[in-house]
């Protein structure tokens, strides 16, 4: 039996929590081995770990995955979460990158100074209804399918989902203007893998906290 993918990084969200949601969504159990200290972030750098000495890293196949792009790319090929041929492919990536670019705004959103996150809040929710929201729901209206490609669950929907459900922490009403946002959020959300995964006792991190925000100051600190 093959080992089962582990990931390296803190145990919070950041930018592994997409990794871990596609391949929750694949159905692929994982391991996880905390950064908690930067003794174990010099360690996997000296031993040559880290491609660009950073991390996410994801060990898999054989391989030692780093950039989180590329680690989505190699999970949603490897398990059927990237189309059926170019075309379909291409509109799933640019769709991921969009929505990628909007999760960034959430992972940053708590190394904030206190006075500035309110602030970022209120920037993020209107990116999200004006920019972020009509692409999604016109193309969902447009061709009135569950999912965003193809018609099958692809890392399109998974990275969607997920950056919807970190906004609705914020603002629980940011799909209010969005009825097909809000039919597609329980539709996916009740796909089987995925509903495993946002039950309570998985491996989904919850919203980050001070002592999140402490131990990557520590880990990541020059």
């Amino acid at each position: 039996m093959a080992a089962k993918p582990k990931l390296h990084y803190p145990n919070g969200r950041g930018r592994m929590e997409s990794v871990r949601w596609a391949l929750a969504a694949a159905g692929v159990e994982f391991d996880e081995e905390f950064l908690e200290t930067k003794e174990q972030l010099l360690k996997l750098q000296n031993g040559n770990h880290l491609l660009f000495q950073q991390v996410p890293m994801v060990e898999i196949d054989g391989m030692k995955l780093v950039q989180t792009r590329s680690i989505l790319h190699y999970i949603a090929e490897k398990h059927h979460l990237f189309g059926k041929d170019l075309k379909e492919k291409t509109l799933i990536d640019m769709y991921v990158e969009g929505t990628l670019d909007l999760l960034e705004l959430i992972i940053m959103h708590p190394f904030l100074k206190p006075d500035d996150q309110q602030k970022e809040v209120v920037s993020m929710t209107q990116k999200a209804v004006i920019r972020y929201f009509p692409v999604f729901e016109k193309i969902l209206k447009d061709h009135g399918q569950t999912f965003l490609v193809g018609n099958q669950l692809s890392l399109a929907d998974v990275i969607l989902l997920q950056t919807i459900l970190a906004l609705e922490e914020k603002v629980p009403n940011i799909l209010s203007a969005f009825p097909h946002l809000q039919e597609f959020t329980v539709k996916v959300s009740n796909v089987p893998t995925i509903k495993k995964f946002l039950a309570p006792g998985s491996k989904k991190k919850p919203p980050p906290d001070a002592m999140y925000v402490r131990t990557v100051f520590t880990i990541f600190a020059p």
